[in-house]
């Protein structure tokens, strides 16, 4: 039975205290965590709410080699500066490798506006050493009609081209939604076909598209090379008592993906997010198949 939301936060704040203090002696006594593997910051978002740098310190001790940020807005990362935050990443062996942030898509009336946007926002990401900038959403426009999903290409065409000119790349996040069909026409495979492959990658979360009824190794052989970064993602904390993931043939597919770099994300929980995204990382440097 999953934890009531007081009894959680309790939990969490002591949790995250034991963490910081290092006094763990079967901490010592773990598997070293090799692996690069990241975490999406989201997972511990009410920890980032209540204490960003303390959070960052206890993924950091708790192994994750980057992280993924969900933090962004106005030119600073969860209230910090680019610098700043890249240097509390780094203070804790971590690297700021991704970020999650975007807008919806503009119209003729506000295209100058969103694309100034953009440009503040990229300066940001650059500034703290980012190398992916990670778009999680569409608004209604992106699931009404096959016109307005051209909208988003070519709004990601003009994004992405602007992310390689300052050095990052620019890559789209699935839920589950995109893989509905509009006349005809799956929405997730029209994005592939209708994105410049130079300009726009995506980044594919295994869960959802699994619950979107679709097969990840269909789309890495279909679109080779088009998923640079994976959203490692189970119902609740990888390896779980309540998982409905397979990873193994996913996993054997990475190369043909284009794969590299895995991102944790844990969106719901049987445990407190830190405990959660500990046993998550735990999983995957114990699976023989994640190299």
């Amino acid at each position: 039975m999953k934890l009531n939301t007081h009894l959680m936060k309790s939990v969490g704040l002591l949790l995250l205290a034991f963490l910081l203090s290092g006094l763990s002696s079967c901490k010592q006594t773990q598997k070293k965590h090799e692996k690069y593997i990241g975490l999406q910051l989201w997972s511990v978002r009410d920890h980032m709410k209540d204490d960003a740098k303390a959070t960052v310190e206890a993924v950091g001790k708790i192994g994750y080699k980057f992280i993924e940020a969900a933090g962004y807005a106005d030119g600073k990362f969860y209230g910090m500066e680019p610098a700043a935050f890249a240097d509390l990443v780094k203070a804790n062996g971590m690297d700021f490798l991704a970020s999650h942030t975007g807008q919806a898509v503009p119209d003729s009336s506000n295209w100058d506006e969103v694309l100034a946007w953009w440009d503040q926002c990229i300066a940001a990401h650059k500034a703290a050493g980012v190398k992916y900038i990670v778009q999680p959403f569409m608004d209604k426009v992106g699931y009404e009609s096959i016109e307005g999903v051209q909208r988003y290409c070519d709004y990601f065409n003009a994004v992405g081209e602007k992310c390689n000119a300052a050095g990052i790349r620019f890559g789209y996040h699935n839920h589950n939604n995109e893989f509905k069909d509009i006349d005809g026409q799956t929405i997730y495979d029209y994005m592939l076909n209708h994105t410049d492959p130079a300009k726009v990658f995506f980044e594919m979360d295994l869960y959802w598209i699994t619950e979107g009824g679709k097969n990840p190794v269909d789309y890495f052989n279909q679109y080779p090379g088009r998923f640079l970064l994976w959203h490692v993602k189970d119902k609740t904390e990888l390896g779980g008592d309540d998982s409905v993931m397979d990873f193994k043939p996913i996993f054997a597919d990475a190369e043909t993906a284009g794969m590299k770099y895995i991102v944790v994300e844990v969106e719901e929980y049987n445990f407190d997010p830190l405990v959660s995204v500990e046993k998550s990382l735990d999983f995957l440097n114990n699976a023989p198949y994640v190299k």
